[in-house]
């Protein structure tokens, strides 16, 4: 087991984000539950304080920390998608209830955790070696919110990207 944690903080909601993020990705899986064993600033005795969990197969801690905190975008969850099918299920569940997009594959949870939601295909048709593809494909990722990828394969065969 690896030395090295991601830690998320959350005000009380800590389990619940938990729940959903381990039932969107595969090869994840709650650990750990520490609950309180009395009071503390952020809520009472038996109440979840630190979740020890596993996301598509890296180590991450969730936190109450009582007092709801705001998130950057300078660090993220990054997932990579087999297929469009699965970039609009994770999509559709991280930006339900409160969740917002941002652009170019990028999200806000529910609970202000950024996310990047990437097709698999986005890193190879960007590292393409012919003329103008990853220009084109690139071009057509800053137009998006939600990538799309058949959009991004009719970019890079150089037809419209529009979806």
């Amino acid at each position: 087991m690896s030395s090295v944690s991601t830690c998320l903080w959350f005000g009380k909601d800590a389990e619940a984000a938990v729940r959903l993020y381990v039932s969107l990705v595969a090869n994840s899986r709650i650990d750990h539950i520490q609950r309180a064993p009395g009071p503390w600033p952020g809520g009472e005795a038996g109440e979840p304080i630190l979740i020890v969990f596993t996301l598509g197969g890296q180590s991450f801690q969730a936190l109450n920390g009582g007092t709801p905190v705001e998130y950057g975008t300078a660090a993220s969850i990054s997932v990579t998608c087999r297929d469009q099918a699965e970039v609009d299920r994770l999509w559709a569940s991280l930006t339900a209830e409160g969740g917002a997009e941002i652009a170019c594959g990028w999200l806000r949870d529910r609970w202000g955790v950024p996310w990047q939601i990437v097709p698999e295909i986005l890193p190879r048709l960007l590292a393409d070696p012919s003329p103008n593809v990853a220009a084109r494909v690139f071009t057509a990722m800053q137009d998006m919110v939600k990538l799309d990828v058949a959009a991004l394969e009719r970019a890079a065969a150089g037809g419209e990207a529009t979806t």
